[in-house]
């Protein structure tokens, strides 16, 4: 496979309910990939394939790990199923249709090869592609350990012309995501433990930063609503010196120490009372670029880990 490989879904795929862990949605998407670059095609017949060298290469994993999720996804993808919208060809109605990704799967032990045959469902959803669909590079998600922060990174590049989404209510955004009713229950979790812990990731290792929104409806939050901006092509490296002390940071640096920095007790002169950590977080980061503000926040930066040259 060349080195930028594209994801392409069709956007009832993106906004499709399902849940999968990180190495099943790691799998998925190698056999999207391979689909995709098939110069044949590929029908409800097509065994697709993935050696645990690639899985290895892609996900920067052991050996190890490469062979056991390839071993462990004959058994769990096979049992995986996905809902989604679409409008009815007859009726002009939407119909939603429960679906699993393959029809059936197995593995070669000494190839070390997965081997996928997709259901007929999801083949149009990968390949015929020619009304609303979304596409980003692989390399954007690799970094990505969190099953959530990758549906997450997916639901909101789906809006990257904008920069915005619409508001996701809570119901079907845990939906989206994959979560089960018994997962998460409380709001205040499941902001910590899902949403927050999906932003930190996908701010730091992605493309893009991303502030999110809650919307109310009383005094109860009814939604979210994420807003986001492209990183610089670059990774510009800060290099500030003062006191004979040089200061440099890279972009993954900023949002690394900006995450623990939103945690210090010290910090919460500059926080905003009412953001959560993930939000005071990307602030900080914003506040990294500026070199006056480095230079104040150098004491805080060295109590984290920072080293400074």
């Amino acid at each position: 496979m060349p080195p930028n490989q594209i994801v392409v879904k069709d956007n009832a795929l993106i906004n499709a309910s399902y849940n999968l862990d990180t190495v099943e949605q790691r799998l998925i998407l190698l056999a999207i990939l391979e689909a995709r670059e098939s110069h044949t095609g590929i029908d409800a017949n097509t065994r697709l394939r993935i050696h645990a060298s690639e899985y290895m290469q892609k996900f920067n994993v052991s050996k190890h790990a490469a062979y056991k999720a390839l071993k462990t996804a004959v058994t769990n993808l096979f049992g995986r199923q996905f809902s989604y919208q679409i409008i009815d060809e007859k009726t002009g109605k939407q119909k939603k249709v429960i679906s699993r990704w393959v029809q059936n799967i197995a593995y070669i032990d000494d190839a070390a090869t997965l081997e996928v045959t997709f259901t007929m469902d999801v083949i149009p959803l990968i390949t015929r592609l020619e009304k609303q669909f979304t596409s980003y590079q692989l390399k954007q998600v690799t970094q990505l350990t969190g099953k959530y922060a990758i549906r997450l990174y997916e639901l909101l590049i789906a809006w990257r012309d904008v920069g915005k989404t619409p508001m996701f209510e809570i119901a079907d955004f845990r939906l989206k995501l994959g979560l089960d009713p018994k997962d998460y229950p409380r709001l205040d979790t499941f902001k910590r433990r899902v949403l927050e812990s999906a932003l930190s990731q996908i701010n730091q290792h992605t493309d893009i930063i991303v502030r999110v929104e809650q919307h109310k409806v009383g005094r109860s939050i009814s939604g979210f609503s994420f807003t986001f901006k492209h990183k610089r092509a670059t990774d510009k490296i800060i290099d500030i010196e003062t006191d004979s002390i040089t200061l440099k940071m890279t972009d993954a640096q900023r949002h690394l120490f900006a995450n623990k920095l939103s945690e210090l007790p010290e910090m919460s002169i500059y926080s905003h009372g009412t953001e959560s950590y993930q939000q005071f977080a990307v602030r900080i980061a914003e506040m990294l670029q500026n070199p006056e503000k480095m230079k104040e926040l150098l004491p805080c930066l060295q109590k984290v880990g920072f080293k400074s040259a």
